[in-house]
Parts: C-alpha cells; structure tokens; sequence
C-alpha cells in the first residue's frame, strides 16, 4: 500500500499538499482564532511561533515517530485550514488524522464533513485498515464531530503530553477500521448530499 501525496477535491473543498505559496494564507487563517491556538492546541500557529511550526509541516516532521502529510483546506479560494495524515505506518496499514484546523466562519458547515470525507476516504482507498483521531479531552466541539462521523471512542490516555503553554492535556482516541468505512462513508456522504453549494 502506498498513501500518495496528491490534491483531494469534492464539491465543498479543495485540500492541496501543503506548499511554500500555501504560508502567508495559512498564516491569516490561523490568526483568526487566537483563542483556540490559546487553550485547545497542543502547538500553537500564531505570530513568532508560526514558522517553526510551518518548517516542521513542510518537512514532514509533524508526527513525532512518523512521516506526515501535511494539507492546506480551500474554500472558495482561500486557504480556510489545515488537515494531515500523522504518524503514516504502511506496516502496520494505519496513519492518523490529525492537526486539523478551520477558520472560525467555517466551522458547523459543509467543509469540516467534506474535507474528513476525502482524508478518510484516500486512506481508506489506499489500504489503510485503521485510522485513528485523537482529540483534547476539553475540546468538547471536536469530540462531537470526530462522534458525529461514526468513529469509535476507544479510551482516554490521562495526562498524555504537556502542549504549548504547559497545560498537561488528557487525550482521547477515537478509530475507525476499515470494514466500518462503508458505514462512516454512507454517513458522510448523506451529510455533505443535504448542503447546498
């Protein structure tokens, strides 16, 4: 199994690999949420601490045992996110998604549905048999969105890493498996079928 490194585009979204004329968009839309750098991100994207985080994703070197794939999110244009596969293991057919931020005004609509669809689903269709998410156990929205999708909750790691600004955060995991995808898949798909462009 291979996970190419390729553009992944549906009706909502475009996500690109990540890329040098991707830096000053992605810097704008991490600024505009400083709150959520601030207290839910075990990294943060804003102002000095932007371009160690930037040469970090550009080199793949996100995951801390593992090759990743970094992705900007496009919408109507404009870089609205990021996204990427973490800790990428084509031994063991797993990879995580993870990093995953949006701009405030995109949250609760089509794009967060359509951009997990076309992560999850290249995975899926490259072999992938497990996919994880992991998720801060204070960020109650993101919770609910990874439960949304149809992933299963598999336990909390208490105390697992020291973010940022020195807060101990307890993580929880999540998984989806690859004989659930059609499922999570269906689901998706009748979700994104309901919005308008």
């Amino acid at each position: 199994m291979e996970l190419e490194r390729k553009i992944l585009e549906n009706r909502f979204v475009r996500l690109e690999p990540l890329a040098e004329e991707h830096k000053e968009g992605l810097r704008e839309a991490c600024a505009a949420d400083p709150r959520t750098w601030n207290e839910l991100y075990p990294f943060s994207m804003l102002d000095e601490h932007f371009d160690p985080v930037w040469t970090r994703m550009m080199t793949g070197d996100m995951a801390a045992s593992a090759v990743s794939q970094a992705y900007v999110i496009i919408v109507g244009g404009e870089v609205g996110g990021m996204t990427s596969h973490l800790g990428i293991d084509l031994v063991n057919a797993k990879v995580e998604v993870g990093a995953t931020y949006y701009r405030p005004d995109l949250r609760g609509g089509a794009v967060n549905p359509a951009a997990k669809r076309l992560m999850l689903g290249h995975a899926f269709d490259s072999g992938i048999r497990r996919l994880q998410l992991c998720v801060d156990a204070i960020n109650a929205r993101s919770r609910a969105a990874v439960l949304k999708l149809g992933a299963v909750q598999e336990g909390i790691l208490r105390r697992d890493r020291v973010t940022w600004t020195g807060r101990i955060r307890d993580t929880v995991f999540f998984s989806i498996l690859a004989d659930e995808w059609p499922a999570v898949r269906d689901r998706l798909d009748a979700r994104l079928a309901a919005f308008a462009i």
